[in-house]
Formats: structure tokens, sequence, C-alpha cells
């Protein structure tokens, strides 16, 4: 079983204008409302692709309900923790002439809601996997993920961390399977601006040696690179196409790898579904549907893990 982790979820108002003028009366062409966090997009993608997994979390309020039945009608299972007081945030996503975004803060998460995320997280089994996805809010200890990860040691659940600088830095004592930082992110962590192929793959095997599997960082409009625990590293354009939307493609690129994996055991073909999975989200308003994807493929989606 898959399960996912979103610490701080959201409803997220997604709406398109024109042109966003501040301190004026702006008027939507088109708008809706999706369930947001990385953890549950992942959840959504791999339901699209054809794969069961359980959501897992914190949820609060009226925000926290009409949540949880959205990903439902998606076909995720979840299993959130309710908390007694306040909301589920709402995070509005303007889509103009460039991306604006503005995030709630999310409900205060307790110390007994924490335990009893861990009590559920003790219930995964070996083969299972976790995947730890986003930011932390202020109310939960910063070193959140590398508890976990602890606490599940030597039980051979794989684990998938897509999360910055300290966060990440700070699992890699406990190999994780997979990493996913973007060129950016990866150059954060070592305090430097990367601007070539060759820095960034030098300092992926960083993190390689510092104790994770397999590397994939994305770089938006040019494409991946995966460094696979089997020492090959693999390359990849993204597909052409407008992008209308980037928020959830480094989610769904993770989904797709994911999918891929588990269907075929080849990191190339999981690579090359990623890629294309995480591509056909950035070319919808929101998550991309397996449809979606197959429309981008250049081959039969079986050369993809699909």
């Amino acid at each position: 079983m898959i399960y996912t982790v979103t610490f701080n979820p959201s409803l997220d108002y997604v709406i398109q204008v024109e042109k966003l003028v501040p301190g004026e009366i702006n008027r939507t062409t088109h708008e809706a409302v999706y369930p947001g966090g990385k953890g549950n997009n992942v959840s959504v993608i791999l339901s699209n692709l054809g794969h069961q997994s359980k959501a897992l979390g914190f949820t609060a309020g009226f925000t926290g309900e009409a949540l949880e039945k959205m990903l439902n009608e998606y076909g995720c299972d979840t299993a959130f923790i309710k908390l007694e007081e306040g909301s589920t945030r709402i995070n509005v996503k303007i889509n103009a002439d460039e991306e604006t975004e503005i995030n709630g803060q999310g409900p205060i998460i307790t110390e007994e809601a924490q335990n009893a995320l861990f009590d559920q997280l003790d219930t995964l089994k070996a083969e299972d996997i976790l995947v730890l996805a986003g930011s932390i809010p202020n109310t939960l200890p910063s070193d959140i993920y590398e508890r976990i990860l602890e606490r599940l040691q030597g039980r051979s659940i794989r684990f998938v961390v897509d999360a910055t600088k300290d966060m990440l830095l700070k699992v890699l004592k406990y190999h994780p399977f997979l990493i996913k930082p973007n060129n950016h992110e990866l150059g954060e962590m070592f305090g430097v601006t990367l601007t070539t192929k060759n820095e960034i793959i030098t300092h992926a095997k960083k993190l390689q040696e510092m104790g994770a599997e397999n590397v994939l960082v994305s770089m938006a409009g040019d494409g991946a690179i995966l460094l696979t625990e089997d020492e090959v590293i693999y390359e990849a354009k993204p597909p052409k196409g407008e992008v209308l939307n980037s928020v959830g493609a480094g989610d769904s690129m993770v989904a797709g790898f994911l999918a891929g994996y588990l269907n075929t055991k080849d990191y190339e073909k999981a690579f090359r579904l990623g890629v294309v999975t995480g591509s056909a989200t950035a070319f919808q308003y929101w998550l991309a549907t397996k449809e979606d994807v197959i429309a981008l493929m250049e081959e039969q989606p079986e050369m993809y893990g699909l």
C-alpha cells in the first residue's frame, strides 16, 4: 500500500483572470475548487494512473470535510486525523499574466493529534511506500520528517521525500528510496547556484553519498534527471505544450515515477512516466488524468511503464 502524508492540506481555489490589477475589482474567467496539498496531489495522480493509496494528515472544520469528500470522489482512500478546532485552510491560486498564490495558515495541530498520526504510521508493513511531501506548519516540530523516518526504521518501508533544505538533508541518513528536489532546491542545499547539467549531477550524487537511494531532480522546462541506486543516470526533456499551471507538476512527477516503478520495477520506464505525468499536469488547470498523460506519449504506453 502507498500512504501519503500532507501535514497542512488545503482546499485550492484556482482562478483565471485576464490581468490581475491590485487595488481594483478583478473578475474571473475561470474558477474551480480542488483538494490541495502535495501528498494529496500524489494520491490523486496515483488514483488516476490506477494505483490505490491512502491519504493521511490533519483536517478540521467544514473545509476539512469538503476536502475529504473531494479526495474520495477522485478515488483516494483517506484516514485524516480530525482536529477539534479551526478549519482546513483555503489557498487561492491566481493564474493571470503570472501565477500568484495566497496560502492560508491552517489549524493548530495538537500533540494528541500528532501522536494519533504516529499510531497510524506504526501500522505500516514491509514493502509499503510512505510519501512525505510539502512544508511543515509552525504548530508541528520542524524535525517531524526526521522523527517519522527514525520511528519507522528497520521495517523495510520505502520512503519517498519531497522537501526542501534541512528537512530533506536530515532524513538522508535513513536512506529514503526516492527524493525529488528541483534544481534550485538542490543548489540551495549546498549554498550554490547550479547552472549546468554536470553541476546538477555532481550535487545530486552528493545526496546519494549522504544516503538517498534514487535522486530525481526536476528542472521545469528543461526536463529532469534521475540518478538511480544502480549508478545509472537518465535524462529527459519534457514534451512540448503550453504551461497553464505549475502547481502540482512536481507531485505528479513523483506519482508517475511510483506508478511506473510499481508496474515494471524498471527505473527508466518509471522515470519516463514521471516526466510525462509532470508535464501533463503543467499543461492543465489542475492535475492530469490518465488520458492527459497518454496524449503526451510519443510511443506506446508500455514504453512508459503504464
